[in-house]
């Protein structure tokens, strides 16, 4: 079926359930970032492979609502498709709601899957349609009706993340959360995010592309957990240590009936964004129910000890194989043909020579030219550039190791940098530093720290669209909350000492080239005052930064410092772990400025 016969066999639908308009979000029944086929609905509908976006459809307009880091890769994908691209962000457009709000007429009725629809955003929708005298119906999955090859559930079976990376037992983080849960008053706690899941039990997966988790709910009381999910994804061995450790296993399709079942006048705490309003639905009305962030969501923020050794060797290796990987490139840029993808294959296969390395983070982005501009591009045997030795190549990457997640952007000339290249560059990389040098009260927030990432921009007039820093997973997700770094301030949760988190800005000339250059920092203590207690961040990555690009003249004296001091640790740091030649290339590229 092509996307325009999906549109008609969907209004065929609407009509027979007399629905005004459907809404097909990006998510699944855990509303995750990344997605399992089985869930991926709207990229199936609609052609648009990127993560962020939401289609709707009426019975004369379609439309898709995403954000500036997919205007261009949206516009291509959505060609001929009978699917607008609403901009969203921008003046004059509304958000999806305001839009069917405005436009449908009273009594209308809007559907929508409720296995996918998050409890907050269908209180929401409930909440500014019912102004509006406009129903919503969350029954329907029109789109499984006629998605007639859909996957099926995934079969991978679930690994133990041993505890010598893990830091802590699943037992002593059990009695963690179960002591917090007593300290907080709640009877019962519902985990329905899957990193959440995989970081309290300690185990892993391969459900989701690029994220090692598997599908799962967990239902904690305060001295019991059960985990729901399917039992021939749980080796013999792995489930007899599990029920040895007192977690009772239940199939993934037994979590409504048991929380249907739970008692009367008891609490229950559960995150609204990431559970489905089915799911929320069958929780009975007796029990008090409390929306906030999980227990484990807020533990596995702040890395102990254990996992920030690790982490620091997930950075060597990460190091080691970047480094392997930018002298290969030197080396036969124009001496054989080199793709955009050739570059992704290439790179894999540098890490994949590191020991614990179990598979990239993400979708490596390796945009060169113009297609560094699209944020979050991904290349294609038809869509790949050829390499040149002219130009930019924007490179945002990263691995999965079992020491840690790594998740690095680097921006490099293939030939002799312009005046406007060095000048972008080096006001991104000042934005970079900034934020790498901030110090800072105990209680702070990211989106009062994002601005330090901006200011040598904003000072030439220009910006990016994008957030500064997203939270980084230990073996889990390459996004994670609940910390950020935005301008946004409704990501309001404090830096806390241990968090890591990417320094990420950029700068893009549509049509010419992108800029991005990115490093994972982490939170740490560095001392006490009659002010209070103050962080800073340690820069954890360990790749130089292309000195070509920079103009030194725009640096000043302490971003200068900082650069060399970098540089010099990243050469200590590798060094040991690389050959002769290796050494040499790696000496040249961290020579002080």
């Amino acid at each position: 079926m092509t996307t325009q016969d999906k549109l008609r066999a969907i209004r065929e639908l609407m009509k027979q359930y007399k629905l005004s308009a459907y809404i097909i979000p990006p998510t699944d029944p855990h509303q995750s970032e990344y997605i399992p086929a089985r869930w991926k609905t709207r990229e199936w509908f609609s052609g648009f492979t990127g993560s962020a976006g939401t289609v709707v459809v009426t019975e004369h307009f379609a439309g898709l609502w995403t954000d500036s880091r997919y205007f261009i890769q949206a516009e291509q994908e959505l060609a001929g498709s009978g699917i607008e691209l609403v901009k969203l962000k921008i003046p004059h457009t509304p958000e999806y709601i305001d839009w069917l709000s405005e436009n449908l007429e009273k009594g209308s009725c809007v559907g929508f899957d409720g296995n996918v629809f998050s409890e907050s955003l269908a209180n929401m929708l409930k909440a500014r349609f019912s102004v509006k005298g406009i129903d919503i119906e969350s029954r329907f999955d029109l789109p499984g009706l006629i998605w007639k090859d859909r996957p099926e559930m995934s079969k991978e079976m679930v690994y133990e993340h041993e505890t010598k990376y893990a830091g802590k037992d699943r037992k002593e983080k059990l009695m963690l959360v179960f002591e917090q849960m007593k300290a907080d008053g709640f009877d019962y706690h519902l985990l329905t995010a899957l990193d959440d899941i995989a970081w309290l039990f300690n185990l892993r997966g391969n459900d989701i592309d690029f994220n090692p988790v598997f599908i799962a709910y967990a239902l904690l009381s305060q001295s019991k957990a059960t985990l729901f999910i399917n039992k021939e994804k749980i080796t013999d061995g792995l489930l007899k240590q599990l029920q040895g450790d007192g977690i009772e296993i239940l199939p993934y399709s037994a979590i409504g009936e048991s929380l249907a079942s739970l008692k009367s006048q008891k609490s229950i705490l559960y995150t609204s964004s990431k559970i489905s309003c089915s799911l929320s639905g069958q929780i009975p009305s007796a029990i008090r129910k409390s929306d906030g962030l999980s227990i484990p969501s807020k533990l596995k923020a702040c890395k102990d000890a254990v996992e920030t050794a690790n982490i620091h060797q997930a950075m060597i290796k990460d190091g080691i194989a970047l480094t392997r990987f930018f002298i290969w490139l030197e080396n036969h840029l124009g001496k054989q043909n080199i793709s955009e993808v050739d570059v992704d294959e290439k790179l894999t296969s540098f890490r994949k020579q590191q020991q614990g390395f179990i598979g990239n983070s993400f979708e490596t982005i390796a945009g060169y030219l113009d297609h560094g501009a699209i944020v979050h591009y991904s290349a294609t045997s038809e869509s790949a550039y050829q390499l040149k030795p002219e130009g930019l190549l924007l490179l945002d990457s990263g691995g999965q190791y079992l020491e840690g997640t790594t998740d690095i952007t680097r921006t490099i000339s293939l030939g002799k940098p312009t005046k406007d290249e060095k000048e972008d560059y080096t006001r991104v990389l000042k934005g970079t530093i900034r934020l790498a040098m901030a110090v800072f009260p105990e209680g702070t927030k990211g989106f009062q720290l994002d601005a330090l990432a901006r200011l040598a921009l904003w000072d030439a007039h220009k910006n990016y669209g994008h957030g500064t820093g997203h939270g980084v997973g230990y073996f889990l997700n390459v996004h994670e909350g609940p910390q950020g770094i935005s301008p946004n301030p409704a990501v309001n949760y404090p830096l806390l000492e241990g968090m890591v988190q990417s320094d990420e800005p950029g700068f893009y000339r549509e049509g010419m080239y992108g800029i991005r250059l990115e490093n994972l920092i982490q939170v740490v203590n560095v001392g006490q005052s009659d002010y209070g207690t103050f962080l800073a961040f340690d820069t954890l990555t360990l790749c130089p930064f292309d000195k070509n690009l920079i103009d030194k003249g725009l640096l000043s004296k302490e971003e200068l410092t900082w650069l060399n001091d970098y540089h010099q640790k990243v050469f200590e740091k590798l060094s040991p772990s690389l050959d002769t030649v290796e050494k040499a290339w790696l000496k040249e590229k961290t020579m002080p400025l």
